[in-house]
């Protein structure tokens, strides 16, 4: 049961309201209470008053001492209290009490009561009374009579005893009818406040990779539960997206290794159909193998070398060298291709052009940007290779001359298996692998490096491809 989110919520609330209540019910208590004490105690104050006028205004009317504390007491109206007048001796001179109440007496001894108020709870004199009496009692000496009166008022606690009493069954059954009221409450709104969570749970659940385009529903978009939806859909996309280059990945890869296998198979079953078959026949077919198995094995390092990119598992291996003569090397590299295509290769870079990188990768990048310049560029045409330095670091331009990029195709060049000349790119004369994959791993690597690679520029009349490197 614990292991529902409402049911955790509910329980907090309780355990805060609870707190709450007790806290307030407490206070108000203490605050009831004390506001009785007050009033019981301002009563038997007055009463004490009282007899304080009426005591001397009786001797004055010239009666008896005994006589002037009966009427003293009985005349004004105590209501729930007890009056009594004593000599200075602790003697009774008169006396009011109130109904089940037993013979009036001191609370302490004559001695112990001075001019001042003194206050006490004495037992109740009634049987079966466990609450006592709030006792009042002041000593008055009257001068002119050479006299001195002990004034005593008194009231049982039962009353207020009653009224706490009454209170504290009203708290007690109020707070837990607050708190199941507030409990159901409570479980039904967090019920309600959860249930899109629990709707984007079960949709979650249902998400494979079947119907990986589901997508979770948004209430609210604008409350924590609508953005944390919005922030899952957002994922999905992401996931979404990743699956479809997967499928598409494997399906683009399963169809570029099926050419040259099919080629391969079929050079192989013609050539053995015949049983004999001069040597310059064999020859032409382990050369037509062997340039399919070199192209295989190009699209499937291009392929684990983008795998393992993806994976995070390629890490760039640092070293300090100049980039001025690591494309002068590449070009020359690419020379002997462009050569065979009858295209010649310029290149215009600034020396002593330090840098840190993985050399390796670096290399690999720039042949593929040269590959793919050489391998769209017409016999007599041109590749030009420039290395600048740049405030931020350095920019890399391959240029060419040759036929260019469709303007449909080229928001696309940068992505696997796309070629936008199939028949040309297969050429087996080029370095590549003809499969699509070389400005793909060229991106890699200069992302790789915290650069950028892009194409700035492609009409009918040539093709430009931009590296920033940073410093």
């Amino acid at each position: 049961m614990f292991d529902f989110v409402r049911t955790r919520l509910t329980l907090w609330y309780l355990c805060v309201l609870a707190l709450v209540l007790v806290a307030f019910s407490l206070g108000v208590y203490l605050l009831i209470a004390r506001n009785l004490h007050n009033r019981l105690d301002n009563s038997l104050r007055d009463s004490i008053a009282a007899m304080e006028r009426l005591l001397p205004y009786e001797l004055d009317e010239g009666e008896s001492f005994h006589k002037s504390a009966v009427s003293a007491v009985e005349e004004p109206y105590y209501p729930n209290q007890s009056v009594v007048i004593f000599d200075g001796q602790g003697n009774q001179l008169g006396a009011k009490t109130s109904p089940n109440e037993g013979p009036a007496r001191l609370p302490v001894a004559p001695s112990e009561i001075l001019d001042h108020i003194r206050f006490d709870i004495v037992p109740s004199s009634a049987s079966g009374s466990g609450n006592g009496r709030r006792v009042v009692s002041r000593r008055l000496t009257i001068p002119k009579y050479q006299a001195t009166y002990l004034l005593v008022a008194s009231q049982s606690l039962d009353a207020l005893a009653s009224e706490l009493a009454l209170l504290r069954k009203i708290f007690a059954l109020a707070i837990p009818l607050a708190l199941a009221l507030a409990g159901v409450g409570g479980w039904l709104l967090a019920r309600k406040s959860l249930a899109p969570v629990v709707a984007m749970s079960e949709r979650a659940r249902r998400i494979s990779g079947e119907n990986v385009e589901d997508r979770l529903p948004v209430t609210n978009p604008r409350d924590e539960l609508g953005r944390l939806a919005i922030t899952f859909n957002e994922m999905l996309e992401r996931l979404t997206e990743s699956f479809c280059q997967q499928r598409q990945f494997m399906t683009d890869a399963s169809h570029e290794l099926r050419t040259p296998l099919h080629v391969i198979r079929t050079s192989v079953e013609v050539t053995l159909e015949k049983l004999n078959r001069d040597e310059r026949e064999y020859r032409e077919a382990l050369e037509i193998t062997n340039t399919q198995v070199r192209r295989l094995s190009r699209i499937v390092e291009d392929m684990f070398l983008l795998a393992r990119a993806d994976a995070g598992r390629r890490p760039l291996e640092r070293i300090d060298f100049y980039l001025d003569e690591l494309l002068g090397e590449t070009a020359r590299a690419a020379h002997v291709l462009a050569a065979s295509r009858e295209v010649n290769i310029v290149a215009d870079l600034t020396p002593d052009s330090a840098w840190r990188g993985d050399e390796g990768l670096m290399r690999q990048m720039m042949l593929n940007l040269l590959d793919n310049a050489i391998k769209f560029t017409p016999a007599g045409g041109r590749v030009e290779l420039n290395l600048a330095r740049r405030t931020s670091g350095y920019e890399i331009t391959v240029s060419d001359t040759g036929v260019g990029i469709p303007r449909a195709a080229q928001d696309h060049v940068f992505d696997r298996f796309f070629r936008a000349n199939v028949a040309r790119s297969q050429s087996q004369n080029t370095n590549g692998s003809g499969a699509g994959l070389g400005l793909s791993i060229a991106r890699w690597i200069a992302e790789a490096h915290e650069g950028r690679l892009e194409l700035r520029h492609s009409d009918p009349h040539g093709s430009i491809f931009v590296v920033n490197l940073p410093v």
